[in-house]
């Protein structure tokens, strides 16, 4: 039998979940429950004392919270409920049972909506999957498709036990996954090392957080030694400066378990619990109209001068509502969650202090993920383009570019959402038809400020290519200087506004499309699973 159970320390909450114990108070006419009754609360004990107080006090001494501490953080105070606890109870691993089978599990509620959650438990067996806990997981994938509920898992294991039977035919957690993808919100934290088929949930969410102290492979350092020949270690294997910079697989980096969980509720509170529902209008503090009049500072007209496009969003959403979702990854494109009028909304946006804002091939895949995520769930879309068009050149083409910035263009295009795209200074080539400047392509409202630059591609590159005479090159830069205007003179753009009313104009579009909110939402896509 596991060790002793013993009360969970939530450090940063402050609060203590204490276990009573005793032997059951029964009356007398009820006394032959008495033994049956100690018999359950046994066995739920042996399933919440996990791997044993050792093993407990061992994996807290990393820093990290134990599996029942990670849920309790994550859900509202006194809201989780176990599913499973006896999991694991009857089975036996050298003659043990296994506690929960590794994997704790259950609902409760975050900002009082209901949530489903599963945490691998390192302390028993590394966390790894039993046939119990795989089928633990399917139903945890079932309850959220069938009750319309999001879920969150946490990683910290080794992947399917080498122990497992497989018994005849079985659904998996990975079906459950893909079945469930935009009909609810799905996080994975990562606060471990995660191998195996347990890692697979990770690709498969739409929200993915690691914490310094994480890593994630297919196959851990020992396999990779003796399938390849390879010496490696699991942060250099899968560790963060991998996933979060490098592949893309995982979106946002946290401290530890505490800025992780912090990071999940932060993400769910700007979607709706499902694909049926709106999201939830949330007006604090600065939800009304104002100028912008700092923008004039953040934002030169002349468009070869750089800025930082997170300064200039900070400034124009809802005080302290952005979230920016892989600001590690693709940088060039910055994609965020935010608030506009109190109502949730998804932005992307090029930033010119990193290569101009050109689109390549990393900053397309991110944010044909992050679309389909937020188009899902019916969030409003917000495009503020500044680039020189898609990413040129060996390299580039190599990496595929023009083919993430077509599936970056089918998501636009495929979005039933409202769609506001404002061009701030300079849109070229196919790099503004990705970024939502298609006239007549169902964007709610299309703006542009005055000193914008358009073209198939900018002048100073192409007129060489083309072999213009000075003349010609003259003209064709006079037109696309005054491209705002043109445009706007064909309806291409529904008016050329001044930028520091960019707020407002958008909170006005934002506005003009509430009747789309009146009629019940259906699923529009498939979200979750990236490219």
């Amino acid at each position: 039998m596991p060790g002793k159970v013993f009360p969970n320390d939530l450090p940063g909450r402050g609060e203590r979940i204490e276990k009573i114990q005793g032997d059951i108070q029964l009356t007398t006419e009820h006394h032959e429950w008495g033994p049956i009754l100690r018999d359950l609360q046994q066995r739920r004990d042996a399933a919440e004392a996990m791997g044993g107080e050792e093993k407990v006090l061992r994996h807290r001494g990393t820093g990290k919270l134990d599996a029942r501490q990670r849920l309790l953080k994550l859900f509202d105070v006194g809201t989780f409920t176990e599913l499973g606890a006896f999991v694991g109870g009857m089975a036996t691993e050298g003659g043990a049972p296994v506690p929960a089978d590794a994997l704790v599990a259950g609902f409760g509620k975050i900002d009082g909506r209901p949530v489903l959650a599963g945490a691998e438990d390192f302390t028993v067996l590394g966390g790894s999957i039993g046939d119990g806990a795989a089928d633990k997981r399917y139903r945890l994938t079932q309850l959220a498709a069938q009750e319309r509920v999001p879920l969150v898992f946490m990683l910290e294991g080794a992947g399917h036990r080498l122990t497992n039977t497989h018994a005849g035919r079985r659904p998996n957690d990975l079906q459950g996954l893909a079945e469930l993808s935009g009909q609810v919100p799905i996080v994975c934290l990562v606060m471990g090392a995660a191998a195996g088929h347990g890692a697979l949930t990770a690709p498969m969410s739409d929200f993915v957080v690691m914490t310094e102290a994480a890593s994630l492979f297919a196959a851990g350092p020992p396999l990779v030694k003796a399938a390849t020949g390879e010496v490696v270690t699991k942060e250099q294997l899968g560790g963060p400066q991998v996933h979060v910079l490098v592949s893309g697989v995982a979106h946002n980096l946290a401290a530890d378990d505490e800025a992780a969980i912090g990071l999940a509720r932060r993400y769910l509170s700007y979607f709706p619990g499902n694909a049926w529902e709106r999201p939830h209008r949330i007006a604090i503090g600065d939800a009304g109209e104002r100028r912008l009049d700092g923008i004039l500072d953040l934002i030169s007209p002349n468009s070869r001068k750089p800025y930082r496009m997170r300064a200039v969003l900070e400034l124009l959403v809802d005080e302290g509502s952005m979230l920016e979702v892989q600001p590690k990854f693709g940088a060039s494109v910055v994609v965020a969650l935010a608030r506009l009028g109190g109502r949730s909304v998804g932005i992307v946006a090029n930033d010119p202090s990193v290569m101009a804002g050109t689109i390549d091939a990393d900053g397309a895949d991110k944010a044909t993920h992050f679309m389909d995520v937020a188009g899902a769930f019916h969030l409003p879309m917000i495009f503020l383009a500044d680039n020189p068009g898609v990413m040129s050149g060996t390299r580039a083409e190599q990496s595929g570019a023009l083919r993430h910035a077509a599936r970056m263009f089918v998501a636009q295009h495929r979005l039933q959402v409202p769609k506001l795209h404002v061009t701030l200074r300079k849109a070229f080539g196919f790099g503004s038809s990705v970024m939502a400047m298609n006239p007549f392509d169902g964007q709610t409202l299309s703006l542009a400020f005055p000193a914008v630059t358009l073209g198939s591609l900018p002048v100073a590159g192409g007129a060489d290519s083309a072999k213009l005479d000075a003349a010609t090159r003259a003209r064709i830069e006079a037109e696309q200087v005054g491209g705002a205007y043109r445009l706007a003179d064909r309806m291409a753009y529904d008016d050329v506004i001044d930028p520091r009313d960019l707020r407002n104009a958008l909170l006005r579009g934002l506005e003009l499309s509430e009747g789309r909110f009146t009629a019940a939402p259906a699923p529009s896509c498939v979200a979750g699973i990236r490219p």
